[in-house]
């Protein structure tokens, strides 16, 4: 039954987007699109800029446990693209890249407590990090006149608060992963024995008292998360419909907060073109054009998507083929 909710959640995406596209006028919405020209490419290469800060977040969390620097940044930066892609463009949850992120990071020979604990830090830091992107979207959005609408979304951000900080509190003193160690094969992809599963939980204390550690992932995190706002503010001038850097800004965050909301969802399908449908319209943009801006970024997801998860087939390959001759 698990394994099918991804399947129904992509299932009901492609439905909500097969929905909104026959809404809109999908003449304009070809036409809006191609005025960007080649132009648009440029998403592609700059996207980069995401995965470098999120790699470099990444290898400051791995710090503490590979002080050898098994694990380079280029690998992490590498990892990192499989981890997107495997979110993005296959059907599982928002989980799913980042159980293929330990495994791949676990072939530089590290311990798998500390990775583990290095990607769950991760995880929840982006949380925070997301909750603080929508904040800066919430008070850039209070200039626009969006009525009841701005009150709404306000109470579902405010509602949604405690989640990160209850999330961090029971990991800094729950003990997570000794109580629910019997689930950990699972989410980990190995047999846990119950002294592995105390190791996660104290690596994971030891990462969250690194305060200033924490504190500069955080900061990259945000960072890269602001990056993606230049996305929707060059597609939209290249669509001849020039917003400003606060609109863009504030467009992104209140998308990526509802494909946070519905991550069960592989790769938000549907639900990012809804939320740049539903903020657009607050902020003057038809639905032709947020769609047209949703396109641009999928073609940049499948851009960067197919050859690294091409990269890691052929990397599982390599590693099995030696495997078999060892």
């Amino acid at each position: 039954m698990k394994k099918a909710v991804p399947y129904v959640g992509a299932a009901l995406g492609l439905m909500l987007l097969i929905a909104l596209i026959v809404h809109a006028n999908f003449g304009v919405l070809l036409r809006t699109f191609q005025s960007g020209g080649y132009d648009l490419l440029w998403l592609i290469p700059y996207r980069g800029i995401f995965f470098f800060l999120y790699a470099l977040s990444w290898l400051l969390l791995l710090r503490a446990a590979d002080q050898r620097r098994c694990a380079s940044l280029p690998y992490l930066f590498w990892v990192t693209t499989v981890r997107d892609a495997v979110d993005r463009l296959l059907p599982v949850a928002s989980v799913g890249g980042s159980v293929i992120g330990v495994r791949l990071v676990r072939w530089k020979k590290l311990a798998l407590a500390p990775v583990s604990a290095s990607v769950i830090v991760e995880i929840v830091v982006t949380l925070v990090a997301s909750y603080v992107f929508t904040a800066l979207g919430l008070a850039l959005l209070v200039r626009f006149d969006t009525g009841s609408q701005y009150r709404e979304i306000l109470l579902v951000f405010l509602a949604g608060m405690p989640i990160p900080i209850f999330t961090i509190l029971l990991l800094r003193y729950g003990s997570v992963f000794q109580r629910l160690h019997g689930f950990l094969p699972r989410l980990l992809g190995d047999r846990i024995p119950a002294s592995a599963a105390a190791s996660v939980d104290v690596e994971l204390r030891a990462a969250l008292l690194r305060k200033t550690n924490l504190s500069v992932v955080a900061a990259l995190q945000l960072a890269a998360l602001i990056s993606g706002s230049f996305e929707v503010w060059l597609a939209m001038r290249l669509f001849a419909h020039p917003i400003d850097a606060r609109s863009a800004i504030a467009l992104e965050s209140m998308t990526q907060a509802v494909r946070h909301l519905a991550f069960m969802i592989p790769g938000g399908l549907g639900v990012q073109e809804a939320g740049l449908m539903l903020f657009g319209r607050l902020l003057g943009i038809d639905a032709e054009l947020a769609l047209a801006v949703s396109m641009a970024k999928r073609v940049r997801e499948f851009a960067w998507g197919v050859p690294a998860l091409l990269s890691w087939q052929w990397a599982e390959g390599r590693r099995l083929l030696h495997q078999i001759r060892v």
